[in-house]
């Protein structure tokens, strides 16, 4: 039975691996909400971070287990909207890319750790890791047809991976941390460019 978790666990991660790394483009003529629900679930780096954050949730007691993807989600909101704001304005955040998918390794490597952090330091690693994926965001939200309703679609589509991760890590305890090793691995491989 634990063995077979595990690799329910893992599987996918790996299936994932082939898939492209960075965010997706949206579709101009298409991107609006549900455009913007999907696209969370279609860039390998932003599936997995957001899944971890969930996992992650799952490591902690009491508050701690909403407001670590509260404060992601809001982070990852003001993000995009400052995101958006600032790719109008022609500024590019260049090492956006980068930062998300390093911000891959640390969070699987915080689920594979299976240490709770203090609900302020947590909240805080949320937060900064959530200001990266926000901006990538915001600068494809320059070619979405109705940018508003496709940043509501972003926001969604985190918070219904957060909540996947989340109850996946109450339904599979045991394997959360080999599931945590995995999007480390992951997110390394994303490094790599493998």
């Amino acid at each position: 039975m634990y063995r077979n978790t595990i690799s329910r666990c893992i599987a996918p991660v790996l299936a994932l691996l082939s898939g492209s790394a960075a965010a997706h483009s949206l579709d101009a003529p298409a991107g609006g909400l549900a455009a913007g629900l999907a696209h969370p679930f279609l860039g390998l780096d932003h599936l997995l971070a957001l899944l971890a954050v969930g996992l992650w949730a799952t490591q902690h007691s009491g508050r701690a287990r909403w407001a670590i993807p509260g404060a992601f989600a809001g982070a990852f909101a003001g993000a995009t909207a400052v995101g958006t704001a600032l790719a109008a304005a022609g500024i590019v955040l260049p090492a956006a890319e980068a930062a998300i998918a390093v911000s891959v390794v640390i969070l699987g490597l915080l689920v594979a750790a299976r240490h709770a952090q203090s609900l302020p330091a947590a909240m805080a690693l949320a937060g900064a890791f959530a200001v990266f994926h926000g901006f990538a965001h915001g600068i494809e939200m320059q070619q979405a047809a109705s940018p508003l309703a496709a940043g509501a679609g972003f926001v969604l589509g985190t918070a219904l991976l957060h909540a996947a991760g989340f109850l996946g890590g109450v339904a599979g305890r045991r394997a959360v941390p080999y599931a945590g090793a995995a999007i480390a691995a992951s997110g390394l491989a994303l490094i790599l460019g493998l």
